[in-house]
């Protein structure tokens, strides 16, 4: 993902490649594990004109000449790619552009230099969970058959989803006594639980596919929520007609709702104004900000501790 300019057309982005702009730095985020864009060294328009005798000096993060390190592949055009990005990689890479121009009627020859500055982010999709609530009517608030219903409820939709990897946490239920119109009084169970990826198991899953571990737990996770929505939709009917007394609880018609909540792993969060065209993933915690939690904003460090990116404590 890039920060994509008026002029930055959709041919380039197809093509994998973010040009850079001595007006100010260009930021690119880059998903942990994969291969950053192209970088090139120098503007759009610049790139339209012949350009004589380039020379390209590319640096990294710590101030290091990027030429000939293992990990970037470096083009005779100037095009840096970083390969296999970490946490670490993050930060600024700069590349200085001299070249020459040539006055055409004196062939006096004039040296021009510009920089670029490219800010690489390291990036996670975030971690989706889905917060569910359903309500079931009840006989009364008192009654022990409510604790039991919630506890047996909890064990049945555990047992539904636990192929996924995924469990229900969180669950709790408040009961209410409702006058309806009809000048009657009803008692119902409004139930809330979390959806949630992470069940014993999921390590050796994302063993299989380390370097799309989100992916493969966020999809699981819809999944087990998708379940228990169905779940729900079917359990009226079960209730209804394969049991032969009427249940003392039963479940509300269409009061099933689901809502997604994100998370992002400890080093990474979210910053709508930083990171706008990044805004629903979470970047890596810039120097001088930690989390240290599955939340999702980085917290700025009383003191500027944190002088790395992806800090999960100030020390």
């Amino acid at each position: 993902r890039a920060e994509q300019k008026e002029e930055q057309s959709i041919d380039l982005i197809e093509k994998n490649e973010v040009y850079g702009d001595i007006r100010h730095e260009v930021n690119v985020y880059v998903k942990v594990f994969a291969n950053s864009p192209f970088l090139v060294c120098m503007d759009l328009a610049l790139s339209q004109e012949r350009i004589i005798d380039p020379n390209y000096l590319w640096t990294g993060p710590d101030g290091s000449v990027l030429q000939g390190q293992s990990y970037v592949n470096l083009t005779e055009t100037g095009k840096l790619m970083v390969m296999g990005f970490l946490v670490p990689m993050s930060g600024a890479y700069t590349c200085t552009l001299s070249h020459k121009v040539i006055e055409t009627t004196t062939q006096e020859e004039t040296e021009m230099v510009e920089a670029y500055k490219f800010m690489v982010y390291a990036y996670r999709e975030a971690d989706h969970a889905y917060q569910v609530s359903v309500r079931f009517s009840t006989m009364g608030c008192r009654l022990r058959n409510n604790d039991l219903f919630i506890k047996i409820l909890k064990k049945i939709l555990n047992s539904s989803i636990s192929h996924l990897t995924c469990h229900i946490t969180g669950s709790s239920y408040k009961c209410h006594s409702i006058r309806t119109p009809k000048d009657s009084l009803q008692y119902e169970l409004f139930v809330n639980f979390l959806v949630k990826p992470f069940a014993p198991g999921w390590e050796e899953v994302c063993q299989e596919f380390p370097y799309g571990c989100e992916d493969v737990t966020n999809k699981r996770v819809r999944q087990a929520a998708e379940r228990i929505g169905k779940f729900f939709h079917q359990l009226r009917q079960v209730l209804k007609n394969e049991l032969q007394a009427v249940p003392t609880i039963q479940y509300v018609d269409n009061s099933f709702s689901m809502t997604p909540i994100d998370s992002c792993r400890p080093g990474f969060g979210r910053n709508h104004h930083t990171h706008q065209n990044c805004a629903s993933c979470c970047v890596v915690c810039s120097p001088g900000t930690y989390s240290p939690n599955n939340e999702v904003t980085c917290q700025t460090c009383a003191r500027p501790e944190a002088s790395m990116y992806g800090a999960k404590s100030c020390h």
